[in-house]
C-alpha cells in the first residue's frame, strides 16, 4: 500500500519552480538541488548505476547488511517497526527484514519522492511473509513523521538511511538533518546510516564518470525534467557532465558544463538564465567520511553510536546509531 496526498503533484511542481528560480540566481556557483535528480527516469538511471562495475558504494552497502542484518536486529528490542528515508527498489532492505521477521511480523514504511520507485520496492518486498508494507510518498522529513506517528506505541523504530545519502549534504547541514530525523524519534529508537569513506581520488572519479556514460545521463537527466515538468527550453546537446574532487571538503561534487555563451527560458519557473560558455551548474556533491568522525556526529546530532561495521573490499560503513 502506498499513501499518496491528493495535491502532491501540483505542492511537488509548484515547489519544483519555486527551488529552481532561486538555486539558478544564486550570485557565483548556479545550482539544482540533488533531490530533483530522482524523478522516475533519473530513479531508474541510478539503479542502473548500482550495477556499474566502477561504481562498489552499492555492492558494499549489500554485503554488509547481508552479513551483518542479524547482529543489526538483535541490538533492538522488540517489537520493531522498520521505516526507510529514499527506499528505492528495496533490493538491500530484505537483508533487515528478514532478519526482524525471524522475531516478529514487521511493517516496513519505505519513504520516495518518486512513485515508480515505491511501486518498484512494493514488486520487490510487499509479497514477503510476515512483511506488512505501507509506502510514503512524501519528502524524507515528512515521511518520517508520517511512518513514526504511524507506528504502534510498543514498538521501537529503525530508520534506515542507505547508500551514504547523508553525503549529499555538506557536513553542517547533514548535522541539522539529522538533529531534524532525531527530533522525529523517541529516545531509544535507531538509524542505521551509511557512510562511503574516504579512498584513491582516482577510484571516486571512475565511479562518477563511468565509461558507459550511465552517471552522465542520470546527470543530464536533471536538465530533461526541467524541459518536461516546467517547460524549460535547455538542448541537451549543449551541456556535458563533470565530475570533480574537492579535496578540502572531501567531497565528489557532479557539475553541468554550458558548451556555449547560452540563454535558457524556464516558463514554470517565469525565469530566463544566462550561462557563459564553460560555466557550470552543480548538481550534487557526494561527501566522504573518515570512520573516527561517526562517534562525533553521533553525539553532537542526539545519537550515540552504538555500533560500526565497515567494508574492506570498498571502504564504507554502516553506522548503528540509538536515539538518547
Amino acid at each position: 500500500m502506498v499513501l499518496r496526498s491528493p495535491s502532491a503533484v501540483e505542492d511537488t511542481t509548484a515547489r519544483f519552480a519555486s527551488d529552481v528560480a532561486r538555486t539558478l540566481r544564486l550570485p557565483g556557483q548556479k545550482e539544482l538541488l540533488s533531490r530533483y535528480l530522482y524523478d522516475d527516469v533519473g530513479s531508474a538511471l541510478f539503479e542502473a548505476i548500482c550495477l556499474l562495475p566502477e561504481y562498489g558504494l552499492t555492492r558494499a552497502d549489500d554485503r554488509l547488511l547481508r552479513r551483518h542484518a542479524p547482529d543489526i536486529v538483535d541490538r533492538l528490542p522488540a517489537p520493531l517497526a522498520v521505516a526507510e528515508l529514499g527506499s528505492g527498489s528495496g533490493r538491500k532492505t530484505r537483508w533487515i527484514l528478514q532478519a526482524a521477521c525471524r522475531r516478529q511480523s514487521v511493517t516496513y514504511m519505505p519513504i520516495e519522492i518518486s512513485i515508480a520507485a515505491l511501486e518498484r520496492c512494493e514488486a520487490e518486498l510487499g509479497q514477503m511473509e510476515s512483511v506488512h508494507l505501507v509506502g510514503f510518498e512524501q519528502s524524507y522529513l515528512d515521511g518520517l513523521r508520517s511512518a513514526a506517528a504511524r507506528r504502534r506505541q510498543d514498538e521501537c523504530l529503525l530508520v534506515l538511511f542507505l547508500g551514504s545519502s547523508i553525503g549529499n549534504f555538506d557536513r553542517p547541514a547533514g548535522d541539522s538533518f539529522l538533529r531534524a530525523v532525531r527530533r522525529a524519534l523517541r529516545a531509544g529508537d535507531a538509524l542505521l546510516l551509511g557512510t562511503d569513506l574516504l579512498k584513491p581520488v582516482p577510484v571516486l572519479m571512475r565511479a562518477y564518470d563511468d565509461d558507459a556514460g550511465v552517471t552522465a545521463a542520470f546527470n543530464k537527466n536533471l536538465l530533461a525534467r526541467l524541459n518536461r515538468e516546467l517547460s524549460a527550453d535547455f538542448d541537451l546537446s549543449a551541456w556535458s557532465h563533470e565530475a570533480r574532487y574537492n579535496d578540502d571538503h572531501r567531497r565528489v561534487e557532479m557539475h553541468l558544463r554550458s558548451a556555449a555563451d547560452q540563454a535558457v527560458v524556464i516558463s514554470e519557473a517565469g525565469l530566463t538564465v544566462e550561462f557563459a560558455r564553460h560555466e557550470t551548474i552543480w548538481t550534487e556533491s557526494s561527501h566522504k567520511y573518515d570512520p573516527g568522525e561517526l562517534s562525533g556526529m553521533a553525539d553532537r546530532t542526539g545519537f550515540r553510536l552504538e555500533a560500526q561495521w565497515i567494508d574492506r573490499e570498498w571502504p564504507f560503513a554502516q553506522n548503528l546509531l540509538i536515539a538518547t
